[in-house]
């Protein structure tokens, strides 16, 4: 009998490849997975201002009709997709319209509560700037 060569012996993995193997996956799930999650926060930032400026155009079309802002809309409303949830005060001559951020939206540190008024000031209540926010 015939012991083996080099090129007929057996091959596989060992533990220690297999350890590598499974450090280099969780290091890469670990940068992956969180800014996944900032991406889907910042494309879901475009429900809050599409229903502020599209409630705010109703407002101007109202008070173009009607010399009031008062009996326009109704409000708290909420997204059509359950990502935030607009309230605001209506009075004759004056709105302030404000979309909260709801369920996993509600994490979104860096916009927060999106704003906008009758002046068409835009705010918003997160650690980062109106500007980035709403351009964005």
């Amino acid at each position: 009998m015939r012991q083996s060569s080099g090129r007929n012996a057996q091959r596989g993995v060992t533990l220690l490849e297999l350890v590598v193997v499974v450090t280099i996956v969780a290091i890469l799930a670990a940068i992956a997975i969180p800014t996944y999650r900032q991406q889907v926060m910042r494309g879901n930032r475009s429900n809050a201002k599409t229903m502020l400026v599209e409630t705010a155009q109703n407002l101007e079309r109202c008070y173009t009709r009607t010399s009031t802002y008062a009996g326009c809309v109704e409000l708290p409303v909420a997204s059509p997709e359950g990502l935030y949830q607009m309230d605001g005060v209506v009075t004759a001559t004056t709105y302030a319209l404000t979309a909260t951020p709801q369920a996993g939206q509600a994490a979104d540190t860096d916009c927060g509560n999106f704003t906008l008024n009758e002046a068409n000031a835009r705010g918003v209540s997160g650690t980062g700037t109106s500007n980035d926010c709403w351009s964005r």
